[in-house]
């Protein structure tokens, strides 16, 4: 008997023992679950504090941009890319850059703009080859909220409040480069010269606001170098050109700036304008202000062999690059040329979509310009901005 109610009160203790224990691991695992809340809670707290402090700024790693431009396979579209990709990965976001395959293929960019904006990114970036083509699409990226930044020429002609900003080369500013550099090299010529002496602009046409600011920034500086070093500038030739300098009209000018439109943009006609200015004999530099009338001195030149930078040589300076320019200033046929900066202008692009995509205010950007010659052009820094 003895032994029966030793052996019930010895399971009856190990019952109770066992409930215990389960009930102390019952309480250790709801603690534990307690402090993961807690510190959920205060983890939770951190990041709205973090949230409060930066404020609606979204994090640079979420944002994703499509950035259209006006063609692809060109090296200059090739360079904007490289500075788009590079600042790209230097803030942590992530782009697609797209262009049609010529900049004849309108339709195409059109329908690219419009996969952009399918595409819901937080900006897009684009270079119009036509804005009225893409106006319905602007539209559609406006009532979507999403904000449009320009580049290169950006969207000439955009409604109100569509476009935010562009990054884009100022042409007059480096028309005036243009200008400075010219001078330096016919300074003296200008001051020892015992009669009147003549510095020819060659314009492809007088429309463009591109080719028209970058002749303009040049007659301007020209002009105001030339009168501040005693001489006295008259502008001759195209009306337009004229009629929008700040030189003032000087008859019996020491310094003739001539600048030389052709009627239509035909290469053979801007050839015969060069070989016109360099058959005068007190011509001592021409300008050439973009790719088309660059390419027409070297073809001018071909027979009559009058640039160069020794005794009795025509100063030549260009504009843009391309084969044919950057083997003249290789070989020393012209001085130098100025060169748009475009792996500069990817890299300020994707600046302004992080900024617009973040609410920022944000505004035109001046991208910058380039005076390359024979001594630096194989250089890292200018080499990646000129194309053929």
């Amino acid at each position: 008997m003895k032994k029966k109610v030793l052996s019930v009160l010895l399971s009856t203790a190990m019952v109770a023992t066992m409930f215990a224990g389960c009930g102390s691991k019952k309480d250790e695992a709801a603690s534990t679950d307690s402090t993961k809340d807690d510190a959920a809670t205060e983890d939770t707290a951190d990041e709205g504090d973090k949230a409060e402090d930066s404020g609606d700024a979204a994090p640079a790693g979420d944002m994703h941009f499509e950035i259209v431009s006006k063609g692809f396979q060109h090296a200059y579209w090739q360079a904007v890319k490289k500075g788009a990709d590079n600042k790209a990965k230097e803030l942590g976001v992530t782009i697609n850059f797209v262009g049609p395959n010529t900049e004849s293929d309108i339709a195409d960019q059109v329908q690219m703009l419009n996969n952009a904006i399918n595409a819901a990114p937080s900006a897009i970036g684009f270079a119009a080859l036509d804005t009225q083509a893409a106006l319905d699409a602007i539209q559609t990226a406006m009532d979507s909220g999403i904000p449009i930044i320009g580049f290169d020429s950006g969207v000439s002609g955009a409604p109100d409040g569509a476009v935010l900003a562009n990054a884009s080369t100022d042409n007059y500013a480096a028309g005036e480069l243009a200008a400075e550099k010219t001078y330096e090299a016919i300074k003296d010529t200008i001051a020892n010269a015992s009669g009147t002496v003549r510095i020819g602009v060659l314009s492809q046409d007088a429309t463009s606001e591109s080719v028209g600011n970058r002749g303009l920034g040049f007659i301007d500086k020209m002009g105001e170098l030339c009168i501040a070093a005693g001489k006295t500038v008259n502008v001759e030739g195209n009306q337009k050109f004229i009629a929008d300098s700040k030189v003032e009209k000087t008859e019996g000018a020491n310094v003739i700036i001539e600048v030389a439109v052709p009627a239509t943009v035909d290469a053979s006609l801007s050839k015969t304008d060069c070989e016109t200015l360099l058959n005068k004999d007190d011509t001592i530099a021409i300008y050439g202000s973009n790719q088309h009338s660059g390419e027409a001195m070297v073809s001018a030149n071909e027979t009559l062999q009058k640039f160069g930078t020794g005794e009795g040589k025509v100063i030549g300076v260009a504009f843009d690059s391309g084969a044919v320019i950057k083997g003249a200033v290789a070989d020393g046929t012209f001085l130098g040329a100025i060169t748009q900066a475009p792996v500069a202008m990817g890299e300020k692009l994707v600046e302004l979509l992080v900024a617009a995509a973040n609410g920022e205010s944000v505004a035109d950007t001046d991208t910058g310009c380039q005076w390359y010659t024979a001594e630096n052009m194989d250089s890292e820094e200018i080499a990646q901005n000129l194309y053929d």
